[in-house]
């Protein structure tokens, strides 16, 4: 690896355990993304016919989708960073007949896809939304993940007597639709340490410390290799529903919704204005503490933003690793477009002496409402 950073992987069935010295030296590349929802991994490594690989491990099941978890940690300066925990869900070989060039890829997600395997069917009598999500989530409490579940700001559940929720689906659907209904987001993020995971449910809120910025073209201070700007004027819409007068039950009332997060107010100090109006009566039906969740959660989901940003770094030249789900500033793409944005993916390639990173960001508006971003 690169000075100052260092790799180590963790992997095996069930308890995943420090790899191999012959697994480490056959490692070719390591890519990793980490999304809003969901996070994935890819391992390559070089086989050649009397390589450990291909005489003893692969045979023995050491790479075997769903039972084989894997665990990478990145040091830099000193700080780990473990930017996967998951499992395998697939494996490719390709052979060749050219010496050394037999490959070995192995492609995994997070440890939610354990959560989207078995479809159950269970009662969840006279339990909220967040009880039902901690309920689900007790069994996963195994694989070392704490779950993190916000309650709904509006108490919505019927007797047993008039109404019994129950699942029918997965365990990760029957949780994304709770959290649909009520503006949240679920996942699972690695860490903080080897081993253990965070599976949050609750409104999308990032982390309001900002990282280093990403500055171009300033010279030696420039830390990118490539970022480039969009702006689109279809992305935000309001969204008008139709609800019952509560009196009478047979006049109908308008109600718009404006495309704006409660917790990810625009970070730039011209926002971008909707050019779409959508118009929906699926709410009509609906009772006013179900009608508040949904309007509440509309509220809470996060917004559609105008403006993305997509670039790549190198690991080493920035200082540390970007890390999703969290803020960062940007200098030097002028007045227009510097400033905080949120970083919605990122992806890590990792190879022998090269650490590079590609990312997503977002935010809505233009021109900067913050004087000065963390170099």
């Amino acid at each position: 690896m690169l000075q100052g950073i260092h790799l180590s992987l963790m992997i095996g069935p069930a308890v995943p355990v420090p790899a191999p010295k012959s697994v480490v030296d056959a490692l070719l590349s390591v890519q990793v993304t980490s999304g809003k929802d969901k996070s994935g991994f890819q391992l390559s490594f070089a086989m050649s016919k009397h390589s450990v690989l291909q005489t003893t491990l692969l045979p023995a099941g050491y790479f075997d989708p769903i039972t084989t978890r894997v665990i990478l940690i990145v040091t830099l300066g000193g700080f780990p960073n473990v930017i996967m925990d998951g499992v395998v869900t697939r494996q490719e070989m390709t052979p060749s007949s050219e010496p050394g060039q037999s490959t070995l890829t192995i492609t995994g997600e997070d440890l939610s896809v354990l959560m989207d395997v078995v479809e159950l069917k269970r009662p969840f009598p006279a339990m909220d939304d967040m009880l039902q999500v901690l309920a689900v989530l007790a069994p996963y409490a195994a694989l070392g993940v704490t779950p993190i579940v916000l309650p709904s700001l509006f108490l919505d559940f019927s007797p047993p007597t008039e109404k019994i929720e129950s699942q029918t689906t997965t365990d990760l659907r029957h949780i994304q639709k709770l959290a649909e209904r009520n503006g949240y987001v679920f996942y699972v993020e690695p860490g903080p340490l080897p081993g253990q995971s965070i599976a949050y449910f609750g409104p999308d809120i990032r982390i309001p410390v900002p990282q280093p910025a990403l500055s171009v073209n300033m010279d030696a201070h420039t830390n990118v290799e490539s970022l480039s700007f969009s702006l689109d004027g279809m992305a935000k819409e309001v969204l008008v529903v139709t609800v019952m007068d509560p009196i009478t039950g047979k006049i109908p009332i308008p109600i718009p919704i404006p495309n704006v997060s409660v917790f990810q107010p625009p970070l730039g100090a011209r926002p971008t204005f909707p050019a779409k109006i959508r118009f929906s009566d699926e709410w009509a039906d609906l009772k006013v503490p179900s009608l508040l969740k949904r309007v509440v959660g509309r509220l809470l989901k996060g917004a559609a933003n105008a403006i993305t940003a997509s670039g790549s770094l190198d690991v080493l030249r920035y200082g540390r690793v970007l890390r999703s789900r969290m803020l960062v500033g940007v200098r030097g793409a002028g007045l227009a477009y510097d400033g905080l944005y949120y970083v919605d993916s990122v992806t890590h390639s990792i190879k022998r002496g090269e650490y590079k990173q590609s990312f997503q960001l977002s935010r809505d508006g233009l021109i900067s409402n913050t004087p000065r971003v963390p170099v």
